[in-house]
């Protein structure tokens, strides 16, 4: 179906890929994967021929009359339903149906509705709704114009377009971004049950595990594809590592013993020829390389200062919402205690964020209780945070702000460094830092700190896999509670102990684990 071979291509005279080469067949779901920054979404534009220039001719081919599809950018906020433009997208039904309407040759009227037929096009209002619907929206949002919607919904139904058209190659980048809980659980169905093939890079490692056949892993400037998930790469991948280790530990060892020989004979007549044989067998041994791996810089967040006791915080009897009339949630009774481990889980717009504001105090109770410690303190963070930091200065200064006044710069240096800030790095403008380094930057600022309890709002969107461990190893050595809203399944699970639901105006605490609650989204009437 696709064929990668010898792509070469560099930006700005750094190269992404050299000799990279990949055949991807018919059928397979692939997932892409690759650290941040190495050329994922690059290669998915190369496979689109949005770049032009700077890739080596016919380095990448794809099936004869095969049908690209992929979610170009999020759909514009105009008068068009969601239901028209998830139609709209699949543009070869969208030019069929029209010119059904306006054909009056009986041949080509014959053809049209013949290829209309193939493509099941009198159901795809029908797909459409069952997308729609996977992906969260409800029945009535459907006729809704689009202006009515954030970007982030839009962008769903961007994602809904691409999938109701069908294409031959379905690419996807990162979808699980816009998407929560309940809608990553059933695209991930989805994809298992596509009957085409489908290319995706993600770090959503259940999603990687449980959907794809092969994983193509972006390595290197290098591409190697191999079947089965991310844990079955990762395991390919160490054997490999071990495999060349202990072959590049005899090829030392035998070379040692050849130049022992050399060095030792080579002034010896009667053994010039053997010495000058062992010579040639030097330089024909060919290097075994071991690649490098590259280290991810960790999370830290410090002890707090004062160990409070339970219950550290509780919210009684507590409706919460946003001015006088518009209530999310009603008579809210929640306790956090100081190690509690806490995944808050809940369709989007039920109220999660709403209930972490009204817990770090940054949104008032309507009605109720909130009682804490006067010592508390809360670390919280959210994707809204990316847009707060001060535009114009640099990590540096956000950094130095943070911190005491009258810190030495060199200390507030240190602390760079520690959040994985370089010399370079740390004189960077914030608003030319990637959302991944936008996303340890403000972790740091929030661990300096040294808060009681932890609230992350989606922390995952912007960072890798490798990344995300670093946070799971970071949280779970945090002496303090913590406070999660992830659409992470990986993370949730490695970090949390409990579930608080959030649902139909209501949010308390769910008996169950994640696995029980994925059963309970799956079984609703919502695919």
């Amino acid at each position: 179906m696709l064929a990668i071979s010898d792509l070469d291509y560099a930006v700005q005279g750094r190269p992404l890929f050299r000799k990279a080469s990949a055949f991807i067949s018919s059928g397979w779901k692939v997932g892409l994967i690759g650290r941040n920054g190495t050329g994922k979404s690059t290669l998915l534009r190369l496979i689109r021929e949005e770049i032009e220039e700077g890739a080596n001719d016919a380095s990448i081919r794809l099936n004869k009359g095969a049908r690209l599809g992929w979610v170009a950018q999020e759909v514009d906020a105009t008068d068009d339903t969601i239901m028209d433009v998830v139609l709209a997208a699949d543009t070869e039904r969208a030019r069929l149906m029209k010119a059904s309407e306006t054909e009056t040759d009986p041949d080509k009227l014959g053809e049209i509705y013949e290829r209309l037929t193939d493509m099941d096009a009198w159901n795809a209002d029908t797909r459409a709704a069952i997308v729609l619907s996977g992906l969260g929206f409800k029945p009535d949002d459907f006729y809704r114009a689009t202006k009515e919607f954030s970007g982030g919904w839009r962008m769903r139904a961007a994602i809904a377009g691409v999938l109701v058209s069908e294409p031959d190659v379905l690419l996807l980048d990162e979808p699980t971004n816009y998407l929560d809980l309940e809608g990553a659980a059933w695209l991930e169905g989805y994809i298992q049950k596509y009957p085409y093939t489908v290319i995706m890079v993600s770090h959503d490692r259940e999603m990687l595990n449980r959907s794809v056949t092969h994983t193509l892993a972006l390595e290197h400037q290098e591409l190697m594809i191999t079947p089965g998930g991310y844990d079955d790469w990762m395991k390919l991948r160490a054997a490999k590592t071990a495999q060349l280790t202990a072959q590049k530990a005899k090829q030392d060892k035998d070379r040692e013993h050849l130049q022992a020989f050399v060095d030792r004979f080579k002034a010896k007549a009667s053994k010039a020829r053997q010495a000058q044989s062992r010579v040639k067998m030097l330089e024909k041994m060919q290097d075994i390389a071991i690649p490098i791996a590259e280290r991810t810089t960790p999370f830290n967040f410090p002890a707090p200062k004062g160990k409070l006791a339970p219950p550290m915080l509780e919210l009684e009897n507590a409706d919460l919402g946003y001015g006088e009339e518009a209530k999310i949630l009603s008579n809210v009774s929640l306790r956090l205690d100081p190690d509690d481990r806490v995944a808050i889980v809940g369709a989007n717009g039920q109220g999660k964020t709403t209930l972490v504001k009204s817990i770090a105090e940054r949104l008032p109770l309507m009605t109720g209780h909130r009682k804490a410690s006067s010592s508390l303190k809360i670390g919280y963070f959210s994707q809204d945070q990316l847009d707060e930091l001060t535009e114009g200065e640099t990590v540096l200064d956000h950094v130095a702000h943070a911190l005491p006044k009258g810190t030495p710069q060199s200390q507030a240096r240190s602390k760079a460094a520690q959040m994985g800030f370089s010399h370079e790095k740390v004189e960077t403008n914030v608003e030319k830092l990637s959302g991944g380094e936008k996303v340890r930057l403000l972790l740091g600022l929030m661990s300096i700190e040294k808060p009681h309890v932890l609230i992350l709002d989606e922390p995952t969107s912007h960072l890798d896999i490798d990344s995300r461990e670093a946070l799971i190893y970071a949280l779970n050595d945090f002496p303090g509670a913590v406070l999660l809203i992830t659409h992470d399944v990986y993370l949730a699970e490695a970090t949390a102990d409990q579930l608080w639901l959030v649902n139909k105006g209501k949010a308390k605490r769910y008996d169950g684990d994640l696995r029980d609650y994925k059963k309970l989204v799956m079984q609703a009437d919502r695919a």
